[in-house]
C-alpha cells in the first residue's frame, strides 16, 4: 500500500514520518505539508517526494496518515475519503461534532478504512491489560490521571496553537477515554465536570456498565508530577494500566497494521472514525458543562 504523510511539525518528524518509512508493508510515497520548505525537508529526509498540491499526492497514494491540528486533520480526511483513500488519523478526530461527523459519513460513503491512533490502544502492554479487564465484569470505578507537562517544560508541543485554546481536554483526554470506554462501556452520562489549576479538569463520568469514573487531567502539571496512571476496583479486585516499554513509532507501525487488515479485510477496527466521533461527542459534552462552570 502506497502511503503519504500530511503533515510536517513535531510529532509527524518524531512518530509519523518514521514508522511509515520503517514498515514492511507500506510503501512511504511522499509528504505534503502547510509550509512546503518543511515538507521538502522532511521528504529529503527519507528519499520521497514532497508535495506542493495535496490533491496531487492523494492521486498517487492508496491511503493518507495525518499528522495536523485536529480542525485541519478533519478537512483533509474528507477530503481524502472522498478520493477513495484509507485514512491513518491522530486524536482527536476533531475539536467540534460537526466535523467528526463529517469524517464518519466520507469514510461510510467512500467504503475506506480508518483508524485513529490513541496510543496506549496499540501499545503492546496496555493494549493486553485494556483487553483482558475488557473481559471482567464487576468493574465498580475507575480513577485516570493523564497529566501532562506540555506547558511547564520544554515540550516540543508547547507552541502549539490548538492545545493552547483547547487544553487538557482536548489532548490528553482523548487517551484516557480511549482505555476507559473498552473496560467500562460507553458514557451515559458526564455526571460533572470542574476547573482546576491552569488548564486542569476534573470529570466525573456514568457508563453503560453502571461503573463511574474520575478523570483528571492537565497539561501544566510540575514536570515533577506528570504522568498517566489508570485504576479499576470492583469485583475482581484493583488493577492498574500498566507503563509501555516501546514509544510511539512501534505503536504506529501497528496502528499501520490495524489500517492494512482494515482495508484488506473489510472489518472495521475498534478505533475507526466512529469510534473517534464518540470520544468528540464525549469531550464536548464535558465542554459545556465546564463553560456552565465557569459562566
Amino acid at each position: 500500500m502506497r502511503i503519504g504523510l500530511l503533515g510536517t511539525g513535531p510529532w509527524a518528524r518524531a512518530a509519523y514520518a518514521p514508522a511509515l518509512a520503517g514498515h514492511t508493508g507500506l510503501r512511504f510515497a511522499g509528504v505534503w505539508g502547510r509550509r512546503p520548505s518543511a515538507a521538502r525537508e522532511l521528504a529529503e529526509r527519507y528519499d520521497v517526494t514532497a508535495y506542493d498540491d495535496v490533491d496531487a499526492l492523494l492521486a498517487d497514494v492508496d491511503a493518507v496518515a495525518v499528522a495536523l491540528p485536529p480542525s485541519v486533520q478533519a478537512e483533509l480526511a474528507v477530503r481524502a475519503a472522498r478520493a477513495g483513500r484509507h485514512l491513518l488519523l491522530d486524536k482527536p478526530l476533531a475539536l467540534s461534532v460537526a466535523e467528526a461527523r463529517s469524517v464518519v459519513a466520507a469514510v461510510d460513503r467512500a467504503g475506506v478504512a480508518s483508524v485513529v491512533f490513541f496510543t496506549a490502544r496499540f501499545q503492546k502492554e496496555p493494549e493486553a491489560w485494556i483487553e483482558e479487564q475488557a473481559a471482567v465484569a464487576g468493574w465498580f470505578t475507575a480513577r485516570a490521571q493523564w497529566l501532562g507537562a506540555v506547558f511547564t517544560s520544554d515540550s516540543p508541543f508547547a507552541d502549539s496553537p490548538w492545545r493552547r485554546e483547547k487544553g487538557a481536554l482536548w489532548d490528553v483526554g482523548p487517551h484516557a477515554l480511549s482505555v476507559l470506554l473498552p473496560v467500562l462501556g460507553d458514557v451515559r452520562q458526564v455526571v460533572s465536570a470542574a476547573h482546576g489549576p491552569a488548564d486542569t479538569v476534573h470529570l466525573v463520568l456514568d457508563h453503560a456498565t453502571g461503573a463511574s469514573s474520575t478523570l483528571t487531567l492537565s497539561l501544566t502539571a510540575p514536570p515533577a508530577a506528570a504522568g498517566a496512571d489508570v485504576e479499576l476496583r470492583g469485583e475482581a479486585g484493583v488493577t492498574l494500566l500498566p507503563g509501555s516499554s516501546e514509544g510511539a513509532v512501534p505503536a504506529l507501525t501497528r496502528a499501520a497494521d490495524a489500517l492494512l487488515t482494515a482495508a484488506r479485510t473489510g472489518r472495521p477496527h475498534a478505533c475507526d472514525a466512529a469510534f473517534g466521533l464518540r470520544v468528540t461527542e464525549i469531550l464536548a459534552t464535558a465542554q459545556s458543562h465546564l463553560a456552565t462552570t465557569t459562566a
